[in-house]
């Protein structure tokens, strides 16, 4: 994880999508955004990257594979496991079973209601930008 490096936000709400960089870039984060509509583009994206992708941030549902099964597949990846990059749902929906199943079977770092205040989707990802510049983590040195 680099501090500095990109961002990957897996979204396919275009509406959400505009909602996110506005308020990334309305706190300051510099950091560049790779959008992706669906998880195999991203997944390719992560495996051939040289880049130290600072945070994933992914929705549940999404066309092909959904985001339980995309985070399944980063963790059975060697290569991507041992970068051990941070990641995130951001969804519209959560169950229960989505929940636990994102903490239990994929060890998720955080599971977010999206919500459909601004200002209160502002505060929650000011909140987890802030957390994981000051984390430390294993590919943070």
């Amino acid at each position: 994880m680099s501090k500095s490096g990109p961002i990957v936000i897996i979204e396919d709400d275009e509406d959400d999508k505009e909602i996110f960089e506005s308020i990334v870039r309305e706190l300051g984060i510099q950091n560049e955004i790779k959008w992706f509509v669906e998880t195999e583009s991203a997944f390719d994206f992560l495996k051939t990257t040289d880049e130290k992708v600072f945070l994933i941030f992914s929705d549940i549902n999404l066309p092909g594979k959904n985001g339980i099964q995309f985070k399944y597949d980063i963790d059975a990846d060697p290569e991507l496991r041992k970068k051990s990059i941070p990641f995130v749902f951001l969804s519209t929906y959560a169950s229960q079973k989505d929940v636990e199943e994102a903490y239990i079977k994929v060890t998720v770092q955080g599971f977010f209601i999206k919500g459909t205040d601004y200002g209160e989707i502002k505060k929650m990802l000011q909140h987890i930008f802030e957390y994981w510049k000051n984390s430390k983590h294993p590919n943070s040195f």
